[in-house]
């Protein structure tokens, strides 16, 4: 038997030519005989339990599948880890990557492809990337502030944003939004039942359509950008960040309060957000408060960065909002 080891979610790139020169990504290139390696043509059950009977007897399995199929390739995944042998997987799609790389959230350790299909490399690159970042430390901590509410007033009917992600938030989550990049106050999700509405607990009620959001990696863009698929990040009311996948975005026209706010610094930023019960802050002890319930000298939580930014970028420089 193969010693344990422990899987790393990192996923390498084959090439499967050994006649043309080796990709600049590639780590490997399959000769179509190796004697760490067992290629399995997966079709069937049968063939399923061909590969399942040499885990943890052989470094690497190596897997052609004639159909498409998750299921023999996520058994394969379960049953390797920790046993010693690792799995690669022959790909020629770029819509079969993703489901790949991270079949059982692990994924295969290995993708497989084509020698001359440079769109396929580029788009595996990304995911390969993407898995990467992924093993690092998938949440951190950011320094969070509060500010007191000076003004609440109404502010007329626009476009909401709704941002519905594709995982759970926790009581206490939410998302950073704010008409000024700098002041981006914490707007809680809406995982909170009421009397009149159950919950929503994959969704941000963001606020008008122009606001700021920030994006997992630190930049920000406008709710009227986003797009399915963009990766946002969610933050704690102690400052506890992560990231989450967007699904999809719920756009209405709606009533509107716009509520400012006053840093710590004397720095002013405000936020316009839905008048409704069920679209909340956070305040200085983390308890959820509704905007329609909310009072002149309340203290909210908010992240302040007094950065200029381009492009939803932070440089350096000096930039007033108001």
């Amino acid at each position: 038997m193969l010693q344990n080891y422990l899987r790393v979610d990192t996923v390498e790139l084959w090439q499967d030519s050994y006649s043309e020169s080796p990709h600049e990504l590639c780590s490997r290139i399959w000769t179509g005989n190796d004697s760490d390696v067992a290629e399995i043509y997966l079709d069937d059950a049968n063939s399923q339990e061909e590969a399942i009977s040499l885990i943890g007897m052989i470094p690497w399995i190596l897997v052609r599948c004639s159909d498409w199929t998750m299921i023999p390739l996520e058994n394969l995944v379960s049953i390797s880890k920790g046993s010693g042998t690792r799995i690669s997987v022959a790909i020629d799609k770029i819509v079969d990557l993703n489901g790949a790389a991270f079949a059982l959230e692990h994924g295969v350790d290995a993708i497989m492809l084509p020698a001359s299909d440079n769109e396929l490399w580029d788009a595996a690159a990304v995911i390969a990337s993407k898995k990467s970042s992924n093993n690092e430390k998938t949440s951190s901590v950011i320094e969070m502030a509060t500010a007191q509410i000076f003004s609440i007033d109404s502010s007329g009917v626009g476009e909401r944003v709704c941002v519905d992600l594709i995982e759970r938030l926790e009581i206490g989550e939410g998302m950073v939004i704010g008409s000024n990049a700098s002041l981006l106050a914490l707007v809680h999700g809406e995982t909170i039942e009421s009397q009149f509405v159950p919950s929503r607990p994959f969704r941000v009620n963001a606020g008008s359509v122009h606001s700021y959001v920030l994006m997992s990696d630190n930049s920000t863009r406008y709710l009227s950008e986003l797009k399915a698929g963009d990766e946002v990040a969610v933050i704690s009311s102690s400052g506890h960040r992560r990231k989450c996948i967007i699904g999809r975005l719920k756009i209405e026209r709606r009533p509107f309060l716009i509520i400012r706010f006053k840093a710590k610094n004397e720095e002013v930023g405000q936020i316009i957000l839905q008048q409704a019960e069920t679209v909340r802050l956070i305040d200085k002890l983390g308890n959820a408060l509704s905007v329609t319930d909310l009072e002149i000298n309340d203290e909210i939580i908010i992240r302040s960065q007094n950065q200029m930014r381009h492009i939803g970028k932070a440089i350096e420089g000096e930039m007033t909002e108001k």
